[in-house]
């Protein structure tokens, strides 16, 4: 059945691989993550946000990923990604995610420790594990040194943010930022950075906003009319090295979101007499399990089910 992010974490962090965490909006999305998870022997966390809840409804979207992990023989996580407020968090808890995250990295440090705390006093009796943020993400490469200072996790304020909230886990902002356009430049994390947050806390840390935007996504999504000019992501290589840093966790969403895209824009102008929604999904569920096999190979996680 599900278990918790820390159950999956954990181990990760210790033996040096990471596991993917990846965000679904529906059904398509969930059994490319379940069948990769599967074919890869490679556990997983089934990543949801407050926007997916709002679009496909908090109790479909639970019962699926229940559905899926019921009927699969690794192991996988139901997680709240990105929780902004103490109510989300209560509702998720009840319906049966076994881990969450709360996002305070937007309050004042006294602020998000306050709110975190209360978070996991509601979820750890519930067994349920929780994430919490410190900093914010956004691309640092043309940032001044204060500027950076600003919006980047400070090592020893992670210490003590850890201490005092008891999480499982904390996202760490070392230069990375979501969507699909994360650089204008050369990417440039700040890996020093993380190696002495690493250095100073022994939980699992996770980086948000990892997708590598591959080019040959790009390139076909491009070929069938979508404009994507400028895309970049994470060098593979950096993820690597993140890995080897302490980072357990790794979210992608915005390269399932461009497979997606790309294939159903490469089905709708190949077969334009095709209205058969499962002929048009199938092959873009199949585009994103591809997509997943690929990560979980590259976060290493591959045959640690």
């Amino acid at each position: 059945m599900l278990v918790t992010n820390k159950d999956l974490l954990v181990p990760a962090r210790r033996k040096g691989y990471a596991v993917g965490a990846f965000n679904i909006n529906n059904l398509e999305t969930v059994l490319a993550v379940a069948e990769a998870a599967t074919e890869e022997k490679s556990p997983a966390i089934i990543a949801v946000t407050p926007s997916a809840i709002k679009y496909a409804g908090l109790s479909y979207l639970s019962k699926i990923v229940k559905t899926a992990a019921e009927s699969s023989a690794v192991s996988m996580s139901l997680h709240l990604d990105h929780g902004e407020d103490f109510e989300t968090e209560s509702k998720c808890v009840a319906a049966g995610f076994t881990s969450v995250m709360i996002d305070g990295s937007h309050l004042k440090f006294e602020e998000n420790i306050a709110l975190t705390k209360k978070v996991v006093d509601l979820a750890h009796p519930k067994a349920v594990s929780v994430e919490a943020e410190l900093g914010r993400l956004a691309g640092i490469e043309e940032k001044t040194v204060e500027e950076k200072e600003a919006i980047l996790t400070d090592p020893d304020s992670a210490k003590e943010f850890v201490s005092r909230t008891g999480v499982d886990a904390l996202a760490v902002a070392v230069g990375t930022s979501h969507g699909a356009y994360k650089f204008k430049g050369e990417a440039e994390l700040d890996f020093e950075r993380l190696k002495t947050i690493s250095g100073k806390i022994d939980l699992p840390l996770v980086l948000h906003g990892a997708s590598s935007v591959p080019a040959w996504i790009i390139e076909k999504a491009a070929k069938y009319g979508a404009e994507l000019g400028g895309a970049k992501g994470i060098p593979e290589e950096h993820i690597i090295r993140a890995i080897s840093l302490g980072i357990a966790k790794i979210n992608i969403d915005t390269d399932l979101r461009l497979a997606f895209t790309a294939t159903v824009r490469e089905v709708l102008a190949n077969q334009p007499k095709e209205f058969d929604p499962r002929k048009i999904l199938g092959p873009a569920k199949e585009a994103m399990k591809e997509v997943v096999k690929g990560k979980m190979r590259l976060f290493g996680s591959s045959g640690k089910a």
